[in-house]
């Protein structure tokens, strides 16, 4: 499914016009961006919860030239799944 698909299945559901379910679909995608990118988590109960995480600088290897690099720290993105979604999917 991509975006377009989402927006239409958004739309099915929810009664909304396509353009207004694209518009609550990027609010939401902006929302969650923003929230991740000031410190803040985000928990929909029996969907999931989206957070930061921190990831340790490490040292890794050039796949052309096999030379080492130093890979700096950085924060990434996460989502785990919750029960209701685990459960929906198996």
């Amino acid at each position: 499914m991509n975006k377009s698909d989402l927006i239409n299945a958004i739309a099915e559901e929810s009664g909304l016009t396509k353009a207004d379910a694209g518009r609550a679909l990027d609010a939401t995608i902006t929302s969650v961006g923003n929230a991740l990118k000031g410190g803040d988590s985000i928990s929909l109960i029996g969907f999931g919860t989206f957070s930061v995480k921190e990831r340790s600088a490490r040292t890794g290897r050039n796949p052309q030239t096999g030379e080492t690099i130093q890979i700096k720290a950085s924060k990434i993105p996460s989502f785990k799944a919750g029960k209701t979604l685990k459960d929906s999917v198996n």
